[in-house]
């Protein structure tokens, strides 16, 4: 096996999570974590920037192998929803234009990966984060959320190969 950075997003238009992450098998350790914001005064299209530069210098500093995105909760509010849309393209074009491999989870197969229920409660999100990854200290509710989605790829992702593997013998 080899290690493989991973970093999961929780995209948002106010505040991005991401978290980053390190898989070797069944080994998972914890590198970093964070937010990218936006001031929600600001108009859309700068907010979209602040997002794209804060995402760019994360990878930079990070240089994962392997993008993971969630995606987005829609909403009863459309142009809520549309914003968040916005927000999550800047999570997925970012990793792209650094020539990643992005995958994209829903947040109940996020929940079901990391706690075993697919309709699991945030703070239970956030309990599993943390005993999975004990490094991580106490993340914020969209940082817990973003390492989930980069624990969910390093499980899915782990489940894919050894499948393949199997079926190649």
């Amino acid at each position: 096996m080899f290690t493989i950075r991973i970093i999961g997003l929780d995209p948002g238009l106010r505040r991005t999570g991401w978290g980053v992450v390190e898989t070797d098998g069944n080994w998972l350790k914890h590198i970093a974590h964070g937010t990218v914001t936006s001031r929600g005064d600001d108009d859309l299209a700068l907010r979209l920037r602040d997002l794209h530069e804060g995402l760019t210098a994360v990878l930079a500093a990070y240089a994962p192998h392997e993008a993971a995105v969630e995606h987005t909760f829609v909403n009863k509010d459309p142009v809520a929803t549309l914003k968040l849309g916005q927000a999550r393209a800047i999570a997925l074009l970012v990793p792209a234009q650094a020539g990643l491999p992005v995958a994209e989870y829903a947040p109940n197969q996020v929940k079901k990966s990391v706690v075993g229920a697919g309709h699991a409660e945030k703070d239970q999100v956030l309990h599993m984060v943390k005993l999975l990854l004990p490094q991580c200290g106490d993340p914020a509710p969209d940082e817990a959320d973003a390492l989930a989605v980069a624990i969910t790829h390093a499980h899915l992702s782990q489940s894919r190969a050894m499948q393949i593997k199997a079926l190649a013998t």
